[in-house]
């Protein structure tokens, strides 16, 4: 193998308890006016307050837009893009959870080129730098904070539709652990599950010839040495904080872990890109209404077992940075304790096992199977090739809790 790596990364990445109270000095730098982009829990909370307060002695106007939804409809982002017009934004700061993000991003796009966030849905649509961005996730999920992608739920589209672009990436990203102690329990769940299946999927993704355009061919280029890097990384943090964060919100080393864990994952994906899991998962939260990460988190033990033949020993690394003794064993069974051990790990923080328990009926499947067929972003990154046949079995697999005739399957190849 070549060795090649490549990494879309903010210019500045600030991680570590207190280090919120670094945000003033950066955003001097950027902007007079700034937009902070929230929702209307986090607005009213002191800490919030005391962040946004502390940008005033440094010379900066800033307007607090607060009404980002959840699943980020493009109504919401057209309130906050008239609200930073109104203000003369010159710089967009989010703070929050990963549609608070997603929305200071899409913001920051329409205040710098104008026009409609359906006009930039797809990859490399957008064309040039827009305002510059300082993200502070909240959370311990998305990865938002430093990757080039934001995604919207477009009421003219069946499922939600992404914005992908180098340009998207931010300026500054400050990630604080103690922003996230008083995340509640279901939230640090499905947050932490989608972290980890962001960074399986970047681990396991296809790995694609390295060619001089590689990288202005796709925003998400494949497996490659760094996304690797961290990939294993953010497993091994993931894998050994998730479950104490959820069991103890006040778990300070937890907490830190699983946040650090969040922001590799992101740096992994973000390179790399997802996959199958992903591209099931839209049509399903569009169906259902469930978090996004409940629904890659179902998934994901599934897509591992349906792609094991494209993806063996990349299977058994994961195992390995997830702290498994898999000494002694084949290549296919450390694979198998791999996908058992991330399913076993989901199921202790409450996540569903089935596409059923997140209310997908069996008349929904082939209408799951077509429209997961439709993220083409994410179907060209799966290793294993799938066509819409193979997807309806994978689908299927996931509704039944049959990961037993995906497995058989594999041992037959």
């Amino acid at each position: 193998m070549t060795l090649f790596g490549t990494l879309r990364t903010p210019r500045n990445l600030v991680f570590g308890a207190g280090q919120r109270h670094a945000l003033a000095g950066y955003a001097a730098a950027l902007g007079r006016s700034a937009l902070v982009v929230t929702d209307a829990r986090l607005a009213a909370d002191p800490e919030f307050t005391d962040i946004v307060d502390s940008l005033g002695p440094v010379g900066l106007e800033a307007i607090v837009f607060a009404e980002t939804i959840a699943e980020l409809p493009v109504e919401c982002i057209d309130k906050a893009v008239e609200a930073g017009r109104a203000h003369g934004a010159d710089l967009v700061i989010g703070i929050g959870g990963g549609s608070c993000l997603d929305a200071a991003k899409i913001a920051a796009l329409l205040l710098a080129h104008g026009g409609k966030a359906s006009d930039y849905y797809g990859e490399f649509k957008v064309p040039g730098p827009v305002l510059p961005l300082i993200l502070m996730p909240t959370t311990s999920g998305t990865g938002s904070e430093v990757t080039p992608v934001a995604v919207v739920t477009d009421p003219d589209r069946a499922v939600k539709v992404g914005i992908a672009s180098p340009h998207l990436i931010s300026h500054t990203a400050i990630c604080d652990p103690d922003l996230t102690r008083t995340c509640p329990r279901g939230l640090t769940a499905v947050s932490g599950a989608d972290a980890l299946t962001h960074a399986i999927e970047a681990f396991t993704t296809l790995r694609r010839q390295p060619t001089g355009t590689i990288v202005h061919e796709h925003v998400f280029l494949g497996k490659n040495a760094l996304s690797d890097h961290y990939a294993l990384l953010a497993i091994s943090h993931i894998a050994s904080s998730l479950k104490r964060a959820c069991d103890d919100g006040n778990d300070i080393e937890a907490r830190e872990r699983l946040m650090f864990g969040a922001m590799a994952a992101g740096l992994a994906f973000g390179t790399a890109g997802t996959a199958a899991a992903h591209a099931v998962q839209y049509p399903i939260g569009a169906m259902t209404h469930t978090p996004h990460g409940a629904g890659v988190a179902v998934m994901m033990p599934y897509v591992m077992e349906f792609n094991r033949h494209h993806c063996e020993a990349e299977l058994a690394e994961i195992g390995r940075a997830m702290g498994l003794d898999l000494s002694g064993m084949t290549t296919f069974e450390q694979a198998s304790a791999t996908i058992d051990a991330v399913d076993d790990l989901f199921e202790s923080i409450g996540i569903p096992r089935t596409i059923a328990d997140l209310g997908i009926t069996a008349a929904q499947l082939p209408l799951v199977a077509e429209q997961a067929m439709g993220s083409v972003r994410l179907i060209k990154n799966n290793p294993r090739p799938i066509e819409l046949e193979t997807m309806a079995i994978l689908v299927k697999a996931a509704f039944a809790n049959d990961r037993a005739s995906l497995r058989a399957a594999a041992t037959q190849r």
